[in-house]
């Protein structure tokens, strides 16, 4: 039942009842009425809204970007500032507080080191790595990702899922890197990342010496010196992350490592790289004396 299908010709019990299986206000169900009767019968923005409505009482915990898919899954096609305005208007946003965990920790007494990446032009792979973590919400518990792009081609060479948020976690990373990089050049590579407890620590800072990586980390509390990783992350949340209710662990590692290497690394297009793919942009002779923006 939806509320259009409530006859306003109801008597007050039978619209009281129409209502409490519908756990909606009498005086919401009027409004509508009300509402209704003063649009126009085709005003393609009321259809939009009543589906809305329709999904919400369904979903009240969705977003709108969630309800955006919802409303294209049902055959209306409409983008996100339109469903955005639609539910805040309407007071239908989800606007509940949500424990958001810190992923960066900067407070401690280990060594820290200088931003060597500043204005630093890239001319080919293995030159500038850009690390960082992020969270992911699972329905029951939080799970973190460290994960390292080579800035060059913007391709994802190294990552982790975990339940903990240590140096271990991000030296899974580290290695994954590595391997991938096995073989080529490596000496006059910069690792970069923030001044977070994972990068500073002792395991993560020797690893990356043994292999004679220079290190370099942002200033504290200012994203915009690891603007490449932030600008990964934003990709991988609103392009993977968003788009799904990841329930157990094993689903999310599953989902994560098709997008970041099939995905991401092989079939998604980079405007920074001329619109090709990472790994087709690696391969290709074009690059060899290009520089990244």
């Amino acid at each position: 039942m939806m509320l259009k299908d409530i006859p306003n010709d109801s008597d007050q019990l039978n619209i009281s009842r129409c209502c409490s299986d519908l756990q909606v206000s009498r005086s919401g169900f009027y409004a509508y009425m009300r509402q209704d009767q003063i649009s126009p019968p085709d005003d393609p923005k009321m259809k939009i809204k009543s589906e809305i409505e329709n999904i919400v009482l369904d979903f009240p915990r969705y977003g709108y970007r969630r309800v955006k898919i919802e409303l294209n899954r049902r055959g209306s096609k409409v983008n996100h500032k339109v469903v955005y305005d639609i539910m805040k208007e309407n007071d239908l946003l989800c606007n509940k507080k949500q424990f958001v965990p810190r992923t960066t920790d900067s407070e401690h007494n280990l060594p820290v080191y200088p931003n060597l990446t500043k204005d630093m032009p890239v001319t080919g792979i293995n030159q500038y790595w850009a690390a960082d973590i992020t969270y992911i919400r699972l329905e029951k518990e939080f799970i973190y990702l460290a994960a390292i792009i080579d800035v060059f081609s913007r391709k994802c060479i190294g990552w982790k899922l975990g339940r903990d948020i240590d140096a271990k976690l991000a030296v899974a990373a580290l290695d994954m890197a590595l391997s991938n990089r096995k073989g080529t050049d490596i000496s006059n590579l910069i690792h970069h990342s923030d001044q977070g407890v994972q990068y500073a620590s002792l395991e993560y800072v020797s690893r990356l010496k043994e292999k004679g990586i220079r290190i370099s980390m942002s200033r504290r509390g200012n994203p915009y010196d690891n603007a490449y990783a932030e600008s990964f992350f934003k990709s991988f949340k609103y392009e993977e992350v968003y788009l799904w209710e990841y329930e157990t662990f094993d689903v999310a590692h599953k989902n994560i490592k098709k997008f970041l290497e099939i995905v991401y690394n092989r079939k998604r297009v980079h405007s920074s790289l001329g619109y090709v793919t990472p790994e087709e942009f690696e391969k290709s002779e074009e690059v060899l004396n290009r520089k990244v923006s």
